[in-house]
């Protein structure tokens, strides 16, 4: 089936709000490629899984497509509408399953040379649509607060190397209450902002009680899920055959259903999140440090929160990965020093990610090593590549940055 052949009831396995926006939109949707449709519609298939962020910048960009002259948008469309694709993409039911759809559109256009002319259009049609659509001033400040070091009892790594020239590097904090006022200040911008999926707490054991009002993401909450991903990837990697490839394919037709996470009375948005966050990163399954490094990359990226806390805790000891996923029950320990490090490159991460967003240069940024007395703030407020080394608390730094 082509394009121009499409009609209402071939959205029928569409989730509702999904579907409702296809029939609205049909119109346009029969005059695009289909180099290009799939695409699009591999992002609103999801569309009810979507954080709200998301949401308003699929509707804007099927508003900036409608709006669009007859010819504007032929014009738009030409070089995806060039690309030469054969009679079996053409078969496919890339309604149904666009995103099985885009996994074979790479590999044709990687077969026929056509890539580098495919991402060229890719990445001019984003830069037009970004430049067209509307700036979205944040409601406050952004704050990312990162805390490092859980369980360390010594430590001789120089810590925030790439942070220190961006921000004032503090070599004498006071850890009293140092914790606390990180909570209540996450607390209190999330009571005096109550947006949904604005501010988040990532933990890399369990989160703390305190986080009422807050979207929650642990490392060990997700323990039974991880497990039976686990169990799943070994049965893939025992049966053979596939190869990488047919593992990832498997970890992405998985629903949170298939893992224990449709429970009654759960978030199906923050559901699916969580189920990204296994499915898609590396290691996540595995590492604690990993899987709150990819959570708050993945929040930043997708939620865009205007507050973000994430809290390393001690990952277990490397293994190989065919040992990690065999089965075999050999627990190796913790071990936080390594943890650490993995947890100071990570930060340096989140912050390039919170860089990315809307206000960036009124964003402000706080990494602390909670169980030494060193501590990173980046902000507007703050002076660049500045040491002090005067006694000072966390709350006292964060009076300074928020």
């Amino acid at each position: 089936m082509l394009p121009d052949q499409l009609k209402p009831e071939d959205f029928k396995a569409y989730p509702p709000e999904a579907r409702q926006r296809c029939i609205a939109r049909i119109a346009l949707l029969r005059q695009l490629p289909l180099a290009f449709l799939p695409l699009l519609l591999r992002e609103v298939i999801a569309y009810d899984w979507r954080f709200p962020v998301e949401r308003q910048d699929l509707d804007a960009q099927l508003a900036y497509l409608a709006a669009m002259s007859p010819e504007e948008l032929r014009r738009t469309m030409a070089p995806f509408s060039g690309l030469r694709l054969s009679g079996k993409l053409e078969a496919a039911d890339w309604v149904s399953g666009p995103a099985q759809f885009s996994e074979q559109l790479t590999a044709h256009l990687w077969a026929t040379h056509q890539i580098d002319t495919f991402r060229a259009a890719a990445v001019e049609y984003v830069d037009k649509f970004n430049a067209a659509k509307p700036k979205i001033t944040p409601a406050t400040p952004r704050l990312g607060l990162i805390m490092i070091g859980q369980g360390v009892t010594g430590n001789t790594y120089p810590l925030f190397t790439k942070l220190r020239r961006h921000g004032v590097y503090f070599k004498n904090v006071d850890p009293a209450n140092g914790k606390q006022a990180i909570f209540d200040t996450v607390t209190k911008r999330a009571a005096a902002h109550p947006v949904p999926f604005a501010h988040w707490y990532i933990d890399g054991g369990d989160t703390d009680p305190f986080a009422s009002g807050l979207t929650c993401v642990s490392y060990n909450a997700l323990g039974a899920v991880r497990d039976a991903l686990l169990a799943r990837m070994q049965r893939v990697m025992r049966q053979g055959g596939g190869g990488p490839e047919l593992l990832r394919t498997e970890l992405a037709r998985m629903r949170p259903e298939d893992v224990g996470m449709a429970t009654p009375g759960g978030n199906p948005v923050l559901n699916r999140f969580q189920l990204s966050l296994l499915t898609e990163g590396s290691g996540t399954q595995i590492y604690s440090t990993t899987f709150v490094q990819w959570s708050a990359r993945e929040a930043l990226r997708r939620a865009e929160p205007l507050t973000l806390l994430a809290r390393f805790a001690p990952r277990r000891r490397e293994q190989s990965m065919s040992e990690l996923i065999s089965g075999v029950p050999d627990l190796p320990g913790i071990d936080p020093q390594g943890s650490l490090i993995d947890a100071d490159m990570a930060a340096y991460y989140t912050w390039l990610n919170q860089q990315r967003l809307s206000g960036a240069d009124k964003s402000s940024f706080l990494v602390w090593f909670e169980a030494g007395r060193e501590a990173v703030a980046i902000g507007p407020s703050m002076p660049r590549d500045a040491l002090q080394n005067r006694p000072i608390d966390i709350p006292g730094i964060l009076r300074q940055i928020t």
